[in-house]
């Protein structure tokens, strides 16, 4: 396995890196190792030797595996450690996407009477964001795209205000799984994405709760619709 040191900043006497910052690093570095295809579903994920090849503690490595358990990408077998979880089937998929209706429509309409200025601000960069990031085949080419997508998600979940939606939302692991299927292909979707994100906060700047829940639905419904129809198309999903 290719040493990755090079992800991972580096302390020094005046700065030390925080034992966070080492476990978002690792969890960066694991999820473009996942994201790429170098760990195979089935692989086990050593602790210690990922440590090694990140030249980081086993600490940063378990914490940023547990993290992962929570995207359904690694899977603790006990007695075990970890391993790379089997791929996404269509079944896997439509339950994960039945969750997100579940939740994130809620979350919109909770989100739409308490969303700050600020907040929406922010919401509109994550789309300008969306807009501009590249889309290219591999992971590295689209991880800023994966980053602005999940981030008007979490802006929403966050500011609905309910603890255990926010903690049901952070259990589904965002998109990683969807977004896996794009590896080598590219973002397929971006122009539908983008309107759909649009006409979300459309809604919630306009302050209209069942409107925000319903345009979230919509994106949701319309993302499952897309994801299996190119899916199909380069037999990612079974």
């Amino acid at each position: 396995m290719t040493r990755l040191t090079s992800s991972v900043p580096e302390a020094s006497a005046e700065r030390p890196v925080s034992r966070q910052v080492l476990a978002d690093h690792v969890y960066e570095a694991l999820v473009e190792r996942l994201m790429d295809g170098r760990l195979q579903p089935g692989a086990a994920v050593s602790i210690d030797k990922t440590a090694r090849d990140m030249d980081v503690s086993p600490t940063p490595v378990r914490e940023a595996l547990a993290r992962l358990e929570h995207t359904g990408m690694v899977r603790r077998v006990a007695l075990k450690g970890y391993r790379v979880a089997p791929a996404f089937t269509q079944d896997d998929f439509a339950q994960l996407m039945e969750a997100r209706l579940v939740i994130e429509p809620a979350n919109a309409r909770l989100a739409c009477d308490r969303l700050t200025p600020e907040t929406l601000a922010e919401i509109e960069r994550s789309i300008e964001d969306l807009k501009s990031a590249p889309r290219g085949p591999s992971f590295t080419e689209f991880r800023d795209y994966l980053d602005a997508d999940q981030r008007l998600h979490q802006l929403i979940a966050g500011q609905a205000g309910n603890q255990f939606l926010l903690a049901a939302y952070n259990a589904l692991g965002g998109q990683l799984q969807r977004f896996q299927l794009f590896s080598g292909v590219g973002i397929t979707d971006a122009d539908f994405a983008i309107a759909e994100h649009q006409a979300i906060l459309d809604a919630l700047r306009a302050g209209n709760p069942d409107a925000a829940a319903e345009a979230m639905a919509e994106h949701i419904r319309a993302v499952k619709a897309r994801t299996i129809a190119d899916a199909a198309a380069v037999g990612g999903i079974h």
